[in-house]
């Protein structure tokens, strides 16, 4: 259904340019025609999916790493100590700084390869995992926890699991949006440095001036989002299913 969707909304999107392009009396050099860009997603697919499945891999990688990031961060700042206060402090604080500012530090110390783009996707989006995290965490379910409070078994691991339980839609939901942001996060980082994955294709396009082929990465860079969005809302829904039961 949403790669559906998403066939719909880029073919929006084409029908867009090619109306502004005609409306305009713009050139096919600046925007080319509907058949040179259907060729070149169609007759190039190799090209465009290969680096896309590499951008996918690792954005799968640094998401899983930012989820593991904010539920260890969210836990131990969760409280109003002075240890707690001093790591949410912490994690607000290197959100302040942009990636693009950071990210050629990244690429100076650990190089242009896989763990320069994991790490710039996991920090594009851990931070929004991170403030929902929090908020589960630190949202008391006052009945419930009263009701293990009273019987003795409410410790820390308890009081996390009746909280994610009471709010498991809600994390399902950040969890799936913030699929995206890895991806946008691993794109960011090819783009800038890489030598591999989608957005280095988009970067040697963009010099080339062929927005034909930046076109169809666009659409092999939907594809594969949509995909790894339908993958993890579907497991959301199988783990909330297994939870219920």
């Amino acid at each position: 259904m949403r790669l559906f969707q998403f066939s719909i909304i880029f073919l929006f999107f084409l029908s867009m340019i090619e109306g502004v392009k005609y409306a305009t009396g713009l050139s096919d050099y600046l925007i080319p025609p509907l058949s040179e860009i259907t060729a070149m997603i169609l007759g190039r697919w190799r090209d465009f999916l290969v680096p896309s499945l590499n951008t996918l891999g690792v954005a799968i990688g640094g998401h899983c790493l930012a989820i593991i990031l904010a539920v260890v961060v969210a836990f131990w700042a969760r409280g109003g100590s002075i240890l707690s206060n001093m790591i949410k402090t912490a994690a607000y604080n290197l959100q302040a700084y942009p990636v693009v500012a950071i990210a050629p530090l990244v690429f100076i110390f650990l190089g242009d390869g896989l763990v320069s783009r994991l790490l710039i996707a996991t920090l594009i989006c851990y931070f929004p995992l991170l403030l929902n995290f929090l908020g589960i965490f630190s949202s008391s379910v006052e009945e419930v926890e009263h009701f293990f409070m009273q019987t003795g078994r409410l410790d820390s691991m308890m009081e996390i699991t009746i909280r994610v339980f009471e709010n498991l839609d809600k994390m399902i939901t950040v969890i799936a949006g913030s699929a995206t942001l890895a991806m946008v996060g691993t794109i960011v980082a090819e783009f800038l440095a890489a030598t591999m994955g989608i957005g280095y294709v988009i970067r040697k396009a963009l010099y080339q001036n062929n927005l034909a082929a930046i076109l169809a990465c666009l659409l092999y860079i939907g594809f594969c989002s949509s995909l790894y969005l339908m993958a993890v809302e579907g497991m959301g829904r199988f783990i909330k299913r297994q939870l219920l039961t």
